[in-house]
């Protein structure tokens, strides 16, 4: 599969500058079309371990408007393997929305179930009963939550050339700023901002750890290095203001840089009124773009107009 490398790009704000701040930005949004940002770094590591167990394709689990169910069907279809979506509402059809159509497009078998059983999703005895049901499938978690997917956001860090003091990510299942925790150098902090309201950044974190066999002395020292910013989320999952939606638009006309109101937006946002502090004075600052633009249709038929023009 070609995948383009992620480049960094240096973000030019005078009043920062002034302050000795240098903004940097990875550009994982370009990496591909579908296959987006930590979409492709959470699912690379898991299309291995399929290919390596032999295994007939990948299930896994989503919203409707799921990016992780995109990206999926699109990695498993260049592997050519196939792909199943355990889709979160038993009242959806592929024909509900655009990101649904899309994966039934590119080959992925969807299965919708009750929000009850979806809320199930990493329940043991549920993957026990899906594995006997589909076991020529390798399971991954919603979102590429799992070993796999962190060690794959983990060498985002391996690619930054630049000096680098602070980073900036959005949040979601954790996975990726796990990974990127993981990779740090010892100077370096992470800054998550989750979209999920009353979302319990270090406990969901700690235990995505505690999983892969980190012994929790070491995962207490990781925590030290995380600044976690739990009211920057909008309002929770997938919902977003006028006021979040001005700054996407002013973003891309300054910049030239799409961002989303789900993940990135949000992320950015936050990231620039942190910048306000005088404690990032006189350092290097740098935001992961952790892709989610597949969505943006989406979001522009509920706002009834373009978010870039």
């Amino acid at each position: 599969m070609d995948i383009k490398r992620s480049v960094v790009k240096e973000i030019k704000v005078k009043s920062f500058q002034e302050r000795g701040i240098s903004l940097f930005i990875k550009r994982d949004d370009l990496i591909d079309s579908e296959i987006s940002g930590n979409k492709w770094r959470k699912l690379k590591y898991n299309i291995e371990l399929c290919n390596s167990k032999k295994k007939e394709g990948i299930l896994t689990f989503g919203g409707a408007f799921s990016n992780h169910l995109v990206a999926t069907a699109a990695a498993c279809k260049n592997s050519k393997l196939k792909s199943i979506g355990m889709v979160r509402g038993e009242e959806l059809n592929p024909e509900s929305n655009s990101t649904l159509k899309r994966c039934v497009e590119l080959g992925m078998e969807l299965v919708f179930i009750s929000r009850e059983e979806y809320a199930l999703r990493n329940d043991k005895a549920l993957h026990e009963t899906i594995g006997a049901d589909y076991p020529s499938f390798q399971i991954v978690n919603e979102g590429g939550a799992n070993y796999y997917g962190m060690i794959g956001c983990q060498e985002i860090m391996t690619e930054i050339e630049e000096e680098i003091d602070h980073i900036f990510v959005a949040q979601g299942t954790t996975t990726t700023s796990c990974g990127i925790l993981f990779g740090l150098e010892d100077h370096q902090k992470i800054h998550v901002v989750p979209v999920l309201k009353g979302f319990d950044s270090l406990a969901e974190m700690s235990e995505l750890f505690w999983k892969t066999g980190i012994d929790k002395e070491t995962v207490s020292d990781l925590m030290e290095r995380v600044n976690v910013y739990p009211e920057a989320h909008f309002g929770g999952y997938a919902k977003f203001t006028p006021e979040l939606i001005d700054f996407i638009r002013s973003f891309y006309v300054e910049h030239g840089i799409q961002l989303d109101p789900v993940y990135t937006g949000k992320a950015m946002f936050e990231l620039m009124r942190q910048l306000e502090s005088p404690s990032f004075d006189n350092s290097r600052v740098l935001f992961i773009h952790t892709g989610g633009l597949q969505g943006i249709p989406g979001i522009e038929k509920q706002l009834g107009q373009k978010l870039f023009q």
